[in-house]
């Protein structure tokens, strides 16, 4: 799985598509410290370009919309896709300008996410919400992803999701957190949640290289010193080195690994992709 926020998102798609991967993803912001596409537009020139390849938001931030045009928006990618369309939900406030932008507390985000999640996930299913349902309804029932690695977040998913994509966690991190996401669901009688991880990586000929690739785009990505956190938190290396790391989370339990890569050479994401097979 491919996670891209270029602004050559159908070419992304397209050779996404053409190496192998089976997921591509873009996220979102409506104002960020660098530059971020809206994933329901991104997502839609995607889809027009593909075939086969899903398409997530990782993440809409949920709270920025009202909740019936957060599912409109979901349900008309997914119907332009023809069913391949897959909601991701996080909750931001890294860049607390975008919520005073739109009007909404950045404090009030975990509840107007909660509260928003009911609304959505009916929708989603093609179910009527105060008598009313939406016309034309999704091709399928839409999965929702939560994203996050708060405590917050693994509730969240036992509760709404059928995935829960932590990011920046080490494994073990992971496989704790699903403990508590899919003790969540049973309390709620749900069945179980699966899991995933966005894995930001990065790719070159040397671990000492690739390191300090990661800690520089991350740095320019969120605005602060990633380097405490990068050896626990980051795969990087060798394309051998990435892919044996991938899938120490994917025996953590991330049966969904989006591959976040730092580098933007095509090539290496190529070669990335062999390197998985080998193992498998």
């Amino acid at each position: 799985m491919l996670a891209t926020d270029t602004a050559d998102v159908p070419g992304v798609a397209r050779w996404a598509e053409d190496v192998g991967f089976d997921l591509v993803a873009s996220g979102e912001h409506v104002l960020f410290g660098s530059p971020t596409s809206n994933a329901f537009v991104s997502l839609a020139a995607a889809a027009a370009v593909t075939s086969r390849v899903r398409l997530l938001s990782a993440v809409t931030l949920l709270p920025l919309y009202p909740a019936a045009l957060a599912a409109k928006l979901a349900v008309s990618v997914d119907r332009v896709s023809d069913g391949r369309f897959e909601l991701g939900v996080g909750v931001g406030g890294e860049f607390p300008a975008e919520f005073e932008a739109v009007g909404v507390p950045v404090s009030a985000r975990g509840r107007r996410t909660d509260e928003a999640l009911p609304t959505v996930r009916a929708y989603l299913r093609g179910d009527a919400v105060a008598g009313h349902a939406l016309d034309p309804p999704p091709v399928r029932p839409v999965p929702i992803w939560i994203g996050g690695r708060s405590e917050a977040s693994m509730r969240r998913a036992g509760r709404a999701g059928d995935v829960w994509m932590p990011y920046l966690c080490s494994p073990d991190r992971v496989a704790r957190g699903l403990r508590v996401v899919n003790d969540v669901a049973a309390e709620q009688g749900r069945g179980p949640v699966a899991g995933g991880m966005l894995a930001w990586s990065a790719v070159a000929s040397s671990r000492a290289e690739a390191r300090e690739l990661a800690v520089r785009r991350l740095r320019e990505i969120y605005g602060q010193d990633m380097d405490r956190i990068v050896d626990a938190c980051v795969p990087y290396g060798t394309p051998e080195d990435v892919a044996a790391r991938l899938r120490e989370y994917a025996d953590a339990g991330a049966e969904h690994v989006l591959y976040g890569p730092l580098n933007p050479d095509r090539e290496l994401g190529a070669d990335l992709c062999a390197a998985v097979a080998a193992l498998r």
